[in-house]
């Protein structure tokens, strides 16, 4: 059967991520980075695409499991009928190679253990070569290379294109492995010692964690968030994927299955403000300076997303060879959404180099410029349609939050040449044009007869975006139409006391069959709304309504199927952890960077 998306704990070394079962099998993996192909791919389809499962010999799921403190660590506990164990596992941040460490300890009696890795490479779709070398194993295909050893060694088989090993802990006895990749045509990385990296991992999360300055009401929730968030960061650019996966399902066996291994520029706001508020500067300066590194060039060529070193082609592809996420086909790499005109993606630019120079992070003196060569080409370009911030497969529109971004680019840029009228720019017009966009979009993005904004212009579709009119500042949060697009969107949009996106989702008017669930993020962002509109016991029996659909170690993927109570969609998600470290901090009243 196949586990659901939640049953899933996430181990990642800052550069990869992987997703490890309550049943003790690594589903997931790409090596060596997150963009990479998997060499675990179970999760796509079954065990003949790539595991590596240690666990009891005939045992199930574990009996608990939780992260080791403030950590990427995972302990996951067996209490068997001859003893109880626990399997460490986790990934070090890398030197060279990176290594899947995996430490299994008797706690009390005796148990016995079996280890069945199956590597596939390529997705599932390559079985390597497999042979014995300086008393590892060693699996061989083409680019890839991956060794495996145990420390102290224990008895180790290959049967039915997998390496087996089975072995017996008493109380207090370890065994270790190790399993490390690298380039096929180079030589093997140094070994790690897995109990020095494992205690160098506890005290790196340690001193990551004591740097957090948030101290209020939920801080558990929002540390678990902050380290999702960091574990989604690739670490040599400071880029931030939206989640690690690709094609996990937004509707079980539907085909809205995307890939979401990239970084998107509509993330980078609200991801700043988060780290900002959190008190991580030095991971919102890396987000900042990845963000201007990858929007660097002609801004006409401006795209929603990048790769994880600012990489501007991910063509999209499909695996034919994979299942799907319980059938959910097709499976995808790259993303055809690279190639949309999303307006809203230079009103979030501005925005957070805005946030940026405000918090006082250093400055970078050609920011300025690429802010005002964007904003030129917006100037030309927001009457336009597109295809707005849910990359919608259909016809362009005039999408509200897309014009309401609009005005964000053009309001920030008068904000900071008044903070700074040393920079160069013309302030006269750019009020002309913030003037013009508010003016149009009240006049024809609102339907007053239902006193609410609408999803795009003419339409009666609403939009969970529009409940960032409040907080961008395009309209204070006591506006009538402000509290009427909230009690509209709520009302329209609900779903089981969560939101869907829009309403178009299961009509085709976004371009697609099926259905999808609850979208997180923007629940979080009702939460925020309703709160700024003067509601917040409201507000916070949402989130905590919210905090409860986190899984038993804390994480959230990007949509909720309130039916089968069950999450859905590519995870974990930096959007709805985003929002919900977000949500912890307004209603604490500490989120000041925006």
């Amino acid at each position: 059967m196949t586990r659901r998306i939640e049953d899933y704990a996430l181990i990642g070394d800052l550069q990869t991520a992987g997703l490890v079962g309550r049943n003790g099998s690594i589903d997931w993996l790409c090596l060596p980075r997150f963009d990479s192909a998997a060499c675990f791919a179970a999760l796509l389809g079954d065990e003949e695409n790539g595991h590596w499962t240690i666990a009891p010999r005939g045992a199930g799921d574990c009996t608990r499991r939780g992260y080791l403190g403030d950590s990427l660590v995972l302990e996951s506990v067996w209490e068997t009928r001859t003893g109880t164990v626990k399997v460490i596992d986790f990934m070090p941040q890398r030197d060279v190679a990176p290594d899947v460490v995996r430490i299994v300890k008797g706690v009390s009696g005796s148990v016995e253990m079996s280890s069945t890795l199956r590597l596939r490479f390529d997705f599932g779709s390559v079985v390597p070569w497999v042979r014995r070398s300086e008393g590892h194993r060693l699996a061989v295909a083409g680019p890839d290379s991956v060794w495996l050893r145990s420390e102290p060694r224990v008895k180790t088989w290959g049967q039915h294109y997998s390496t087996r090993s089975s072995f017996t802990v008493g109380a207090d006895e370890e065994v270790a492995f190790v399993l490390t990749w690298h380039p096929s045509h180079e030589p093997r990385p140094p070994l790690a010692d897995p109990h020095d990296s494992l205690r160098d991992s506890l005290e790196g999360w340690d001193r990551w964690a004591a740097r957090c300055r948030y101290e209020g009401p939920y801080r558990d929730a929002v540390m678990r968030s902050l380290i999702t968030l960091k574990a989604l960061t690739y670490r040599p650019t400071g880029g931030i994927v939206a989640a690690p996966t690709t094609s996990l399902p937004e509707e079980i066996g539907g085909v809205r299955n995307w890939d979401y291994r990239y970084c998107w520029l509509r993330d980078s706001t609200l991801a700043l403000g988060a780290l900002l508020s959190a008190g991580y500067l030095d991971e919102a300066a890396a987000w900042r300076d990845w963000l201007l590194r990858a929007v660097a060039g002609d801004p006409a060529d401006l795209q929603i997303m990048y790769g994880l070193s600012g990489e501007r082609r991910l063509p999209e592809t499909e695996l034919p060879w994979l299942s799907g996420y319980a059938g959910s086909r097709p499976v995808r790499t790259g993303n055809g959404a690279v190639d949309q005109l999303q307006l809203d993606v230079y009103g979030e630019v501005m925005d957070s180099l805005h946030v940026a120079r405000a918090s006082g992070l250093p400055p970078k003196p050609h920011a300025w410029s690429i802010q005002q060569s964007l904003l030129s080409f917006l100037e030309s370009k927001w009457r336009e349609p597109d295809e707005g911030l849910w990359e919608v497969r259909g016809p362009r529109r005039h999408f509200v939050h897309s014009k309401v971004m609009a005005w964000v680019a053009a309001d920030r840029a008068v904000k900071t040449l008044e903070s700074d009228p040393s920079l160069s720019g013309d302030a006269g017009r750019w009020r002309s044009m913030r003037d013009e966009v508010h003016r149009e979009v009240c006049e024809r993005g609102y339907d007053p007869e239902r006193n609410t904004f609408t999803q795009s212009y003419g339409s009666r579709e609403l939009d969970a975006a529009t409940l960032l009119i409040p907080r961008v500042g395009f309209l204070p949060p006591d506006d009538p139409r402000v509290v009427g697009t909230v009690d509209a969107v709520r009302r329209e949009l609900g779903s089981d006391g969560l939101l869907r996106r829009y309403g178009a989702a299961g009509r085709g008017l976004d371009g697609l069959p099926g259905t999808e669930g609850a979208f997180l993020v923007c629940s979080f962002w009702l939460a925020d709304a309703l709160h700024m509109t003067g509601r917040t016991r409201e507000a916070g029996e949402l989130f905590e309504r919210l905090l409860a659909l986190r899984n038993d170690v804390g994480l959230l993927s990007e949509e909720y199927d309130a039916a089968g109570r069950r999450q859905l969609g590519n995870y974990p998600q930096a959007f709805s952890h985003i929002g919900l470290v977000g949500t912890a901090l307004t209603l604490a009243g500490a989120h000041t960077a925006l």
